[in-house]
């Protein structure tokens, strides 16, 4: 629901990714149920759609490093660990009806978001705060102040609580051909609100083997916008560096001299205004089909077709244009060695936040297969084609082999997925951008790179839930491992388990 800044911007693209996964498994074998359950008519009395409270627990761990951090420009540490308990129950209303409520928590460390502002030591942090005191802490500091895209910071922004709750409604008709859905949700973190709301309907044909859908979704989301603390400072001072939070502190050239800042060699942002829209709304429309195509096989169909408005740039990232002047804060003697991870005390000044068009769309289309083997092996297989307006053109390709024994009891998951994608129109690296350019970001995640994922997944189910915790007995648990390679040098690795209990 919500995107995060990178640091974060990073994690829930992931995270976004792991929770499809998993929700595409419970679908699949949700399908997979329907070619061997055998359909009850309503005689002498309806089965429920859901028979008692469903309570499901889940809990991940997921870590990451790189280089490429774009809170500072394209370069830079990318360091990140998450953790995200998620509590949902699933309560039967009526034979026809069933609430499900999802409440969830993100807590992260970012050393990439930290360094929104490199320079605090403090605690301190930059962004809609007005108060003076934390640029005057700052006089008479100048030979201690520095910073580096390579070190973590110990600001506000390194770490944040993604929050979110989600209720959602689905209707059953009696002869259950036919479902509505409906749902509303909000989440909140450090810089970014977010409302969602939608609603959808599936008809099923052909006994059942045949199933089409649609569905709707609304996202009103609002930054709290926070700001590289140099740009922030800079337009609170009156665009005066001999006041606020430059007032004692040194500024250097390329060269390593200090500038004189009533001089002609002086540094300044490009622009004099930050983020002007504070709206990022979002509007989707969903279309599935289904088909069983034999007792072993089902294959699926879907589109999406999304659009995005208002301030679809993050306000934390910074650019550095290669026609400007570099200026810095620090060590002289490291500036020769900036891009480097050796580079530790010296911070350079941004020319200015990413900016992007206030409007996108997105088109994902994919398909589905699956082939059940035997009684204890089966194949699914994914693959996704997307394409937006900003040149953006991606591949998706996955599968999965779930093997079953002990009598079912246990399953053994090895899955793989491959992605690539080119860069969006306006992406480049770091010092790349040329500033007569309307538009840019030096965000890795918009960038040409193709990743590999492998991981392995366990489930144990006990049908008869034979383990009671108080009144609630465990049907299933479920750990699952995977690892992420991208070829920009991003890695990360998640774990994650889950445990589903029914209520006696």
């Amino acid at each position: 629901m919500v995107e995060k800044q990178e640091g974060a911007v990073v994690v829930i693209n992931m995270k976004k990714y792991f929770s499809l996964l998993l929700i595409c498994s419970l679908t699949i074998g949700f399908c997979h149920a329907q070619t061997t359950t055998k359909t009850k008519t309503q005689s002498s009395y309806k089965k429920k759609i859901l028979e008692t409270t469903e309570v499901d627990f889940l809990m991940s761990y997921y870590t990451q490093k790189g280089d490429h951090a774009a809170v500072t420009g394209g370069i830079g540490n990318e360091k990140l660990t998450d953790i995200t308990p998620t509590l949902i129950v699933a309560i039967p209303l009526n034979y026809n009806d069933i609430l499900t409520v999802d409440v969830g928590v993100s807590a992260y460390t970012s050393a990439s978001s930290s360094n929104l502002d490199p320079f605090d030591s403090s605690g301190a942090s930059s962004g809609d705060d007005d108060d003076d005191d934390y640029d005057n802490d700052r006089r008479g500091l100048a030979s201690t102040v520095t910073g580096s895209p390579w070190v973590e910071s110990s600001g506000a922004s390194r770490q944040d609580l993604w929050t979110s709750i989600n209720g959602s409604y689905s209707h059953s008709s009696d002869d259950r051909n036919s479902i509505w859905t409906a749902n509303i949700g909000f989440a909140n973190e450090y810089d970014y609100s977010s409302i969602g709301f939608g609603g959808g309907f599936t008809k099923l044909f052909n006994e059942k083997n045949t199933e089409l859908g649609i569905k709707g979704q609304v996202y009103i989301d609002a930054w709290k916008p926070k700001y590289p603390t140099e740009l922030d400072s800079y337009l609170e001072a009156g665009q005066n560096l001999d006041n606020g939070f430059f007032a004692d502190i040194d500024i250097l050239n390329q060269q390593g001299v200090i500038i004189d800042k009533n001089g002609s060699d002086v540094w300044s942002p490009i622009q004099s205004s930050l983020i002007t829209n504070k709206s990022r709304n979002s509007y989707s429309i969903s279309f599935s089909f289904s088909q069983i195509l034999s007792k072993n096989a089902q294959f699926a169909v879907f589109m999406d077709i999304i659009q995005q408005k208002g301030w679809l740039a993050n306000p934390m990232q910074r650019i550095y244009f290669g026609d400007r002047e570099n200026y810095y804060v620090g060590n002289a003697s490291s500036i020769s060695n900036y891009t480097s991870p050796e580079n530790r005390d010296v911070f350079q000044l941004a020319d200015d936040i990413e900016r992007l068009p206030d409007s996108r769309i997105k088109i994902p289309i994919g398909a589905r297969f699956n082939y059940f083997i035997n009684e204890n092996l089966t194949l699914r297989t994914y693959y996704r084609y997307y394409f937006d307006d900003w040149g953006m053109r991606s591949h998706t390709a996955s599968f999965e082999l779930p093997i079953k024994f002990a009598a079912g009891k246990f399953t053994l998951t090895p899955n793989y997925r491959f992605y690539n994608q080119n860069a969006i129109d306006y992406f480049a690296a770091y010092e790349s951008h040329s500033s007569t350019s309307e538009f840019y970001t030096s965000d890795n995640d918009l960038s040409k790179y193709n990743s590999h994922q492998y991981g392995l997944g366990f489930k144990y189910t006990d049908i008869f839930t034979k383990l009671k915790i108080f009144k609630l007995g465990l049907k299933s648990m479920n750990l699952r491992y995977s690892y992420y390679n991208r070829s920009d040098g991003l890695k990360s690795g998640i774990i994650s388990a889950g445990f589903k209990f029914i209520m006696d």
